[in-house]
């Protein structure tokens, strides 16, 4: 008789989030079923339900295990005292150097049709949980004159919402040039919107 592995539970519940991530980034989380997941890390049907209710909530972990990396990147930025608010801006909005090389992985494959609901999702999570800690900044760039926005977080909100819809969301298929001019326009929005010096922004 086969002797059953005893594993520790942060152990496997990593090996499953980690095989369903696999799986999703090889044929899609639509494509991806719990069973497929199960026999990947082979284990009983019971140990993944013990886990995850459902393959939602393995979508829901891989976004939160996201998302709070970029969160406490960005909250390490906010909180240098050290650094002016513009330079804050320029290091967090300069983007993928900001994302591991893994986890830059599996965003590129967020564009596939089969992805999106992981795709929306993560936007989701980065509107309600990231722009807070950028809106902090922009209330330091208030106070130093070099923003004047009444409402910061509700600003950005828009602002993200907008340029992940547009840029970020592969429904529109830009060519290199509409792609550009939408990057000069977003630039132009952007240092509008926070009443910034024009061409402030040109790092985006």
């Amino acid at each position: 008789m086969k002797k059953r592995i005893v594993k520790d539970p942060e152990i496997r519940q990593t090996e499953i989030l980690k095989a369903a991530e696999e799986l999703f980034k090889n044929q899609g989380y639509v494509n991806t079923t719990v069973e497929a997941i199960i026999q990947k890390v082979g284990i009983a049907k019971g140990t993944f339900y013990y886990y995850f209710k459902s393959k939602e909530d393995i979508l829901d972990a891989l976004v939160h295990e996201m998302v709070n990396k970029l969160c406490e990147d960005y909250q390490k930025i906010a909180v240098d005292p050290e650094m002016s608010a513009m330079d804050k801006m320029r290091e967090m909005l300069r983007g993928e150097n900001k994302i591991s090389e893994q986890e830059n992985e599996l965003t590129e494959n967020l564009h596939r049709p089969e992805n999106r609901e992981l795709h929306e999702r993560i936007n989701i999570e980065i509107i309600l949980r990231v722009s807070p800690i950028i809106a902090q900044v922009i209330e330091q760039g208030n106070k130093e004159s070099v923003f004047n926005v009444e409402n910061p977080l509700q600003t950005l909100q828009f602002l993200l919402a907008g340029s992940q819809f547009l840029m970020e969301s592969g429904l529109f298929n830009w060519n290199e040039e509409e792609r550009i001019k939408h990057v000069l326009a977003m630039q132009s929005i952007i240092e509008r919107s926070l009443g910034a010096a024009p061409g402030s922004f040109y790092f985006i």
